[in-house]
């Protein structure tokens, strides 16, 4: 009899024919989330299981944040053919806690002697029987006791949600343009979600922007390595770029020339990476950057395709997925962001593409480019 944590997957179910391609991809993930840990980690029968971790809780939520993992619980493994023993160890589990339970048996080896009605049945009985202050309620029960028939019996009482989706890695790789803001990680942290491999690239304005404000995007790329499996960063200077926009381009067009620029160079970033797309936290109409015509000009000069997960969100919404995920408190600390660097009083919300193309004929824009990849720094985190 030991103790395990036993790790359940949900949409991989429907993979068909490619599952076990998924469930290899889901178990490296475990593996390498818990890896510091130490312990086992196996599959079998359906389930993700693991033992031996020097910290259980830890343990815990750590695969919690594990994409592809829909629940995790705390359950004990006991020998199936030890039908008292099972019993026992159930009661011991229901000791302690008074009110109404059920028992709810999951019979996957079909050759086991009893079917799970019988199971609900033996198994309630023995613990009504030794567990005083309980009573049974099959329709509304405070608690239920799990009783799981694989290749070895598993009982457990409380599984705790995980977060979902798709393993990372089975479904490509991604650029995001990581802002110190609420929404780029929440944006980054939803593309994973679906299996996507990202990395990420900043653009840091020294001294307009202070080496904190770096440290803070790079702590949020911290929070998100735990789910993303570990997070490249690109830190690219930004300055000389925003400089000659804002001395050479009109006014109301600096921030749509600015993201053009920052396309391009994510392009370029994501192409070393071999990306297959870019990610941005953009919600439509949050802000003047963000209306269908300006997004449409931004598209324009990215040779890979653009992806906004939260396109469709209003703030709340972004907000209370931050909270969620645990960006939201360092994204709300107050360090300037590169993209609030000589923001235009009146920025234009459905600009030209000719006055667009005029401002950037005055920019020595491959050079500055040129520059800003030479001279950026890459975190591995």
């Amino acid at each position: 009899m030991r103790e395990v944590l036993q790790v359940r997957y949900g949409e991989i179910f429907l993979k068909g024919q490619n599952r076990p391609m998924f469930l290899r991809m889901l178990v490296e993930r475990v593996r390498g989330a818990v890896q510091p840990l130490g312990g086992e980690v196996w599959l079998s029968d359906g389930r993700v299981y693991i033992s031996g971790a020097s910290d259980t809780d830890e343990a815990l939520r750590r695969v919690r944040k594990v994409f592809g993992v829909h629940s995790v619980c705390r359950s004990w493994e006991v020998d199936k053919s030890d039908f008292l023993g099972l019993c026992q160890k159930a009661a011991e589990l229901m000791r302690g806690y008074t009110g109404s339970f059920k028992v709810n048996a999951r019979r996957s080896d079909k050759r086991f002697a009893m079917d799970s009605p019988t199971i609900n049945r033996e198994v309630g009985g023995y613990v009504l029987e030794h567990v005083p202050g309980l009573t049974v309620d099959v329709h509304h029960p405070g608690r239920v006791l799990s009783v799981e028939i694989r290749d070895r019996a598993y009982l457990y009482t409380e599984p705790l949600a995980a977060v979902g989706g798709m393993p990372v890695g089975c479904n490509g790789r991604a650029t995001l343009l990581l802002s110190g803001g609420i929404d780029s990680p929440v944006a980054g942290w939803m593309i994973a979600k679906r299996g996507v491999t990202v990395s990420a690239v900043h653009f840091h304005s020294f001294p307009y922007t202070s080496e904190r404000a770096k440290e803070k995007v790079l702590d949020l790329a911290r929070i998100l390595s735990e789910s993303l499996c570990g997070l490249r960063v690109h830190v690219v200077p930004f300055t000389d770029i925003q400089m000659q926009i804002h001395e050479k381009c009109h006014a109301d067009y600096t921030t749509v020339i600015m993201r053009r620029y920052m396309m391009r160079i994510a392009n370029a970033v994501a192409e070393e990476e071999r990306a297959l797309g870019l990610v941005t936290g953009e919600s439509l109409g949050q802000v003047a950057s963000q209306t269908i015509e300006a997004m449409r000009l931004t598209d324009a000069v990215a040779q890979l395709p653009v992806y906004r997960p939260l396109i469709g969100f209003d703030k709340q919404e972004i907000i209370d997925i931050a909270q969620r995920i645990g960006t939201f408190e360092t994204s709300s600390l107050p360090y300037e962001d590169c993209c609030t660097v000589f923001t235009p009083r009146h920025p234009a919300t459905h600009p030209r593409l000719d006055i667009v193309l005029q401002g950037e004929s005055r920019l020595d824009g491959e050079s500055l480019i040129t520059k800003a990849l030479q001279d950026r720094e890459i975190f591995t985190l």
